[in-house]
């Protein structure tokens, strides 16, 4: 199956709601996600549309999806640049890809997209890409280090659960 990687755009915000909206209603997918499924279907349509259009407006966010030859899309990444750290770095976050999509190839198009994109910024030149990933999340931590990402040994505390905890994760300019 091929994918069409690409930005959201602005007009496209009803389409990034309904894939947000399935991502946090997928159970495999719901320990990789701090926002609950109730809050984000809360939320008003301005919310959505401004997700959708941040690059738009020179936002320091970027949604890359894979859109499929029917028009679908079967997953999808967000790039934040973080220009308040010591060492400038985008960071992954909101990784998903559908049920019928996984194991094609997708989620790595996405993150070549994603990690492209940060590698290709001049204001901030960005050093590295960070992600955090959950301690139950084997599958998600497999494939972010044969992409070359690497456990920092720093954890945080899942916000959805104290008592587990998400690794950072980093891929450092070569």
């Amino acid at each position: 199956m091929g994918y069409l990687i690409r930005p959201v755009t602005a007009d496209e915000w009803k389409k990034l709601k309904e894939l947000r909206l399935a991502a946090l209603a997928d159970p495999v997918a719901r320990v990789a996600f701090n926002e609950t499924f109730e809050a984000a279907a809360g939320q008003p349509d301005e919310f959505w549309q401004r997700r959708a259009s941040s690059l738009d407006e020179g936002g320091a966010a970027l949604t890359f999806v894979g859109e499929a030859e029917d028009g679908s899309w079967g997953g999808m990444v967000v790039v934040l640049v973080e220009r308040d750290k010591e060492v400038p770095q985008t960071h992954m976050v909101g990784v998903y890809v559908r049920p019928e999509h996984r194991g094609t190839g997708l989620a790595r198009e996405l993150f070549a997209a994603a990690i492209g994109w940060s590698w290709d910024l001049v204001d901030p030149v960005v050093e590295r890409v960070r992600l955090w990933v959950h301690e139950e999340n084997a599958r998600a931590a497999g494939l972010y280090r044969s992409l070359g990402f690497v456990t920092t040994g720093r954890t945080i505390a899942d916000p959805k659960n104290a008592a587990a905890t998400e690794g950072e994760m980093v891929l450092t300019r070569g």
